[in-house]
């Protein structure tokens, strides 16, 4: 069995400090056997990068099947004209649809991508998932525009999408909400009565000023849309709270929790959801909230409140690229106090725990195969701008 035996610069095993003067011993399937110290090998025989080695990304949060889309949308347009887009805009040939996810897929995966949370309305990514080297957490989700005499029909609707879904070779699937002002009560029962424990539940959250209006005071333009749609609210009645406690109000608290977007979260919303589910994560996609509403979450607030906070892409209608990287480097660039150690669990561990997935991914350890990417630094050791990956396995 022939062993790689890899170094760089530091080492960010997301274990205590980057490492220098170290070694990452690898067998062929890419589970590392040992992490030594490298004046305990021959130099000849390792392999040494300039740059920072790290576990290969974890994307908590993209839309694979709307990849078709992208260019399609205006930017800076806000959520619920993006929304409006959206719906206008998705429908394609399907042969073009499935080109641009299996181009999508192998963006990520050579982007260092190893794990991704991807959001599933239709079953047109299920072909690529069944051969892509990715680990796929496939998130069916399901709305109904707090109708609740559409809930069973909607829930049967999109059961049939799940039940199209293979567990093939360890990807997993659930149902979930799509966001806390798409989803009636009774439909979020459903969703929790099909959801085994344990599994990891995603939804959209505080991405924009509209919800927030509508669960304070039955105003915003949420409902004006909703109403082109054909849909009344008669029945809706404000919380006078952020829209975050209606969500986990009617969520299942023995799930893993992921919160996607949280432009609009603040410590209170964090503290009082932490309390209901320790297991709750704050996925952030920074590149589509510029995208989208051109603003950007409280990041303070999150390393303040020790919140467990992912990195995603979202889909290529919301965003340039389906890049880890790219997300970091827009942190680094308009929240440059954020740790880059921080950024780094993030984008690697914090994913692999929240997806459930960390005894495999997320952490460069023995007996893991996380994937190992390399990323070219400044000379004080900082990924910028002109950053790069390069899968080193």
């Amino acid at each position: 069995m022939t062993l790689r035996k890899i170094s760089a610069s530091q080492i960010y095993t997301n274990r205590g400090l980057p490492l220098t003067n170290a070694v990452l011993v690898v067998d062929p399937a890419g589970v590392i056997v040992s992490l030594d110290p490298l004046e305990n090998h021959d130099p000849a025989s390792v392999e040494k990068y300039e740059g920072i080695l790290t576990p290969g990304f974890v994307n908590a949060h993209c839309h694979l099947e709307l990849s078709h889309m992208k260019g399609k949308v205006s930017t800076g347009t806000g959520l619920v004209k993006f929304i409006e887009g959206v719906v206008s805009l998705r429908g394609s040939d399907q042969e073009e649809i499935q080109t641009a996810i299996d181009a999508a897929d192998e963006e990520m995966w050579q982007g260092g991508i190893v794990a991704v949370g991807d959001i599933c309305n239709k079953p047109d990514t299920f072909a690529r998932k069944d051969i892509s080297p990715i680990h796929y957490h496939s998130f069916v989700e399901m709305f109904d525009f707090w109708q609740d005499h559409l809930a069973q029909k909607t829930f049967e609707e999109y059961k049939s999408v799940y039940d199209n879904l293979t567990d093939k070779e360890g990807h997993r699937r659930s149902a979930v909400p799509h966001a806390p002002y798409s989803v009636s009560r009774t439909l979020f029962r459903l969703l929790n009565d099909l959801n085994s424990e344990g599994t990891s539940i995603s939804i959209h959250n505080q991405e924009t000023l509209a919800e927030e209006l509508m669960f304070r005071d039955k105003s915003g333009d949420f409902l004006t849309l909703f109403g082109k749609f054909g849909f009344t609210y008669d029945h809706f009645e404000p919380t006078n709270q952020s829209s975050i406690h209606y969500a986990i109000q009617n969520m299942d608290p023995r799930h893993h929790s992921l919160f996607v977007h949280n432009t609009l979260t603040n410590a209170n919303d964090v503290k009082v959801t932490v309390d209901w589910n320790p297991n709750s994560y704050w996925v952030s996609c920074p590149n589509a909230n510029l995208y989208i509403e051109n603003r950007l979450p409280d990041y303070q607030m999150f390393l303040a409140t020790g919140a467990q906070v992912c990195l995603g892409t979202d889909s290529l209608t919301s965003n340039w690229q389906l890049s880890i990287l790219e997300e970091i480097k827009t942190i680094r660039k308009y929240q440059s106090f954020v740790p880059q150690a921080d950024i780094i669990r993030w984008a690697t561990l914090n994913g692999a725990k929240a997806l459930n997935i960390a005894d495999q991914y997320g952490s460069l350890e023995v007996g893991k195969a996380p994937g190992i990417n390399l990323i070219s630094v400044n000379s004080a050791g900082e990924i910028d701008t002109s950053s790069n990956v390069q899968k080193v396995i």
